[in-house]
Order: C-alpha cells, then structure tokens, then sequence
C-alpha cells in the first residue's frame, strides 16, 4: 500500500525518537521513501549518521542551508512528500504547530505545506495533560491535522500515564489508513468497546461478560477505510487494534468521561458492554465474612452513555451507532432500546447460551434503523466489522 509513497518525517526532541528508527525500517519494507528533518532536540537522542542510514536519504537539519535554499528548499520538501509525518510530536512541536510559529526548519515546513499531517505525539503525562497542550490538540484537530496515540504505559521519566509515543507499527497502520484513500478518509469515529468493571471493593466487581473482539474488529475496519479511529475500551480480553487513539478505562464513569473527551466526532459505534449498576458505595477494604449475615449492597446507576449523546444538542455525532445484546425477543427488545436512547442505528444480536456467540468468534447481527430490521447472515466478527464499516461510510458520504 505505501509502494512509491514519498513520507517527510519530522523527528522532534524527545526519548520517543528512538523509535523513529524502526518506524524508518518498517516503512521502508513496504516501499516507502523517507526523508527525514531532525530538529536539534532531536540530535541530542539519534545521531543523523543511524537516521540517514536507514532511510537511505539525506538528513534536512538546518533551515538556512545555503545550498538546499538556493532553490527555496524548504518549499520544495514541504509540497513533494505524500504525507508528513510528525513522530514524536513533543508538545514543543504541537505548540509551534498550533501558534504558526516557523523559527526552525521543522516548523516552518510544517508552516509552508498543503500536504496532510499526521502527528504522534510523545511527552509527560503531566505535559500531555495540561491544558495548553490540549488546548493546541483541539486546534490541531480543527486544523485537519490527524493524529495516533498517544497510548498509555510506563515512561522514561517513570510515571504512568497518556503521553507514549504509538508503536512504529501502529503509526504505519495509521499513515497506510491516511494514504489509502479510503471512503472514510478524513474522519473521524469514536469506538467503545469491552466491559466496565465497577469495584464492589478492591479485589471484587460487577461486569458484563464481553472480550471486547466484535468492538476491536469495528474499529480495525473503520481504520482500514480511512477513518481515524478513538478507541476507548473497558478491560478486554482481545488487545486494541494498531492505528487507533487507545484510551483505556475500567468504570463506566471512566467511560463516559473519555467519550466527552474524544467528542467532536463524525459518528460513534457504542459497542461496549456498560454495567448499568454500580455499588454507590464501593468498600476500600476487601469485605469479609461475618456471623453478621451477608453484606448489603446498594447500588446506583450508571451515567447512560449511548443516550446522552444520542441527545446532545451541540456536537451530536452525525451517525450513532448502538449496540444490544438480547437473550430473547431481540428484535422487539433492541427497536424498543434504539427508541428510548435515540440512536440512529442498533446492532442487536441473540447472545442466549445456546448461540455460542457471546466470547465467540462469530456473530449474527441485525441492523435497525429508521428503514426496519435487517437481519445479517451469520459470520466471522471481522466481516461482521467491515460490513457495519462499509454502512458507515455510506451513511456518512450521503
């Protein structure tokens, strides 16, 4: 897919830049031509001798190279690529981004292209966090600057949190998805999936059964149309697919709040098993056995996510997808759900034991919307995915 594609990549100053290395590698194996731009962060963590081997191109470093700006250069690097590719996106770089600033070579490429741009952005959690650098995503964004990750994890400075720099494969999956040219090229979609697991105290909690593969499969193929792709899932069995924003939660007050987070969007697939209860008061110490009789639990419920922004009046996704899993009547009982959460469409499906599609590998779904039930054969998760993605790109071009 990426054969004679031409990718200028950008590599900002941060510990993250190491994995440009293999990102270089990786793209090349499928055909690609990198140049690569170091900012002069960036020298202090790759040499431009290991980058330059294995792009097998020149390293552009300084703006005021008198010979490259004979002929306007940095003109010239900015328009000829395909895609440029940001990787890592230190905050430094997502401001001078955002601000139009262009007092470096990096910058004032990024200033002086029409081309797209696709980020990866890598710093502190802290950093990733506060409100300036937010600020600078949300413009971005409206900008059309796209983006992968950051994910969660580990970091170098040993906190936890959003703020890693995306895998190399993850980043290729999302610049094969930028340059596909596929019909859902240019959005973006927010995807739910798995459990929410609410703590009854700190070893016990409620759940929902669900792996969370038919929510992954969705969003693999959302990404392979073209879309770029929020992930936000529950603790699953099956791992997130490459090329998708991962927000990981376990609540489904976690949940709703990474949803708010993601929006605006051009349409969201609801696909997650939601607890609808909580325990109002959840225990900070393992609850023990008593001559007492059996704890009592009272419960709350749950923020119901699907129908408030099924209802939102300002920023309502064009297309909302829910998802109902019935043990009986699934028909009558998914068009009476898709009634009172106001959804556009519901992806009911007969999750009884004797099914064996709950945990399984394939499903059998029936799509309802305003035109009535259409029942779907029975297959394979991924086609069901790429089924339902294809209807989401229609909808959304019509």
């Amino acid at each position: 897919m990426l054969a004679s594609k031409r990718i200028l990549l950008i590599i900002g100053g941060g510990i993250a830049a190491y994995k440009s290395l293999d990102l270089i590698r990786r793209l090349r194996e499928r055909g690609a031509t990198v140049t690569p731009v170091l900012t002069r962060a960036a020298e202090e963590f790759v040499t431009p001798l290991s980058v330059s081997a294995l792009a097998g191109e020149k390293v552009y470093r300084d703006l005021f190279d008198l010979t490259d700006e004979a002929e306007m250069g940095h003109i010239q690097l900015s328009r000829s690529a395909d895609l440029i590719v940001v990787a890592p996106a230190t905050a430094d770089l997502m401001g001078k981004m955002a601000g139009g600033l262009a007092n470096d070579l990096a910058s004032t490429l990024l200033m002086a292209t029409d081309t797209p741009v696709l980020c990866a952005p890598a710093m502190n959690v802290r950093m990733w966090d506060h409100p300036a650098t937010q600020r600078n995503l949300t413009q971005l964004q409206a900008d059309g600057v796209r983006f992968v990750g950051p994910n969660e994890g580990d970091m170098a400075c040993g906190e936890y949190g959003p703020g890693r720099m995306s895998e190399p494969l993850e980043i290729v999956a999302a610049i094969e998805a930028e340059l596909g040219g596929g019909p859902l090229n240019g959005k973006r979609v927010l995807v739910t999936s798995g459990p929410t697991h609410e703590p009854i105290d700190p070893v016990r909690y409620i759940a929902n059964r669900s792996s969370g593969a038919q929510g992954a499969a969705v969003a693999r193929a959302l990404t392979a149309l073209g879309a770029e792709v929020v992930f936000v899932t529950g603790p699953a069995d099956v791992p997130p697919p490459d090329g998708v924003q991962v927000v990981t939660v376990e609540t489904a007050q976690q949940m709703s709040d990474a949803v708010d987070a993601a929006l605006p969007v051009d349409a969201g697939v609801f696909a997650a098993a939601v607890a609808d209860w909580r325990v109002s008061s959840a225990s900070d110490k393992k609850l023990k056995k008593s001559r007492d009789g059996l704890p009592v639990l009272e419960f709350a419920e749950n923020p119901d996510i699907l129908k408030r922004v099924s209802h939102m009046e300002k920023g309502r996704p064009a297309l909302v997808v829910g998802f109902a899993a019935e043990t009986d009547n699934v028909i009558e009982h998914a068009t009476a759900k898709r009634g009172r959460k106001g959804c556009d469409w519901i992806v009911a499906n007969d999750v009884s034991p004797a099914t064996g599609i709950m945990g399984g590998s394939e499903n059998a779904v029936i799509l309802i919307s305003d035109a009535g039930a259409e029942e779907w054969p029975r297959m394979g998760k991924d086609e069901v995915a790429k089924r339902l993605a294809t209807r989401i790109a229609d909808a959304l071009s019509s």
